[in-house]
């Protein structure tokens, strides 16, 4: 169980079984978070309302978890920098070292790492 719960976009949210972002939400909520997927096409995922895009989210988040590539991250700079996340995991294959740089010097911490693996570790 988490030490505390935090709140979690999941960006590049699934809604398919197979996919670590759809695993990633039903473990971060299995654990107690508060989940907001974000996906520009889903509505729903796990019975959750799925945001667009970045933007829509008025909550002040503690983690954002990438499961996009870094083409589609590095259009969501600015939204990213004004949401103020404490955190940005970049998951294997999202890594993005520009961005990395940018939330570095925003003062937002970052690191490459799998939602997956930290949460079944306790790690998260």
């Amino acid at each position: 169980m988490s030490k505390q719960s935090e709140t979690v976009v999941v960006l590049g949210a699934s809604d398919r079984p197979e996919r670590y972002a759809n695993k990633a939400i039903l473990q971060l909520m299995d654990q107690g978070h508060h989940v907001i997927p974000v996906h520009p096409r889903l509505k729903e995922v796990a019975g959750l309302p799925v945001m667009t895009t970045l933007g829509e989210i008025e909550a002040v988040v503690d983690t954002v978890t990438f499961y996009v590539n870094p083409n589609i991250s590095g259009t969501m700079t600015e939204a990213l920098i004004a949401m103020k996340p404490r955190r940005v995991i970049f998951n294997p294959g999202t890594e993005s070292p520009e961005l990395e740089v940018i939330l570095q010097q925003s003062g937002i911490a970052s690191e490459d790492a799998c939602t997956l693996v930290m949460l079944g570790t306790g790690q998260f």
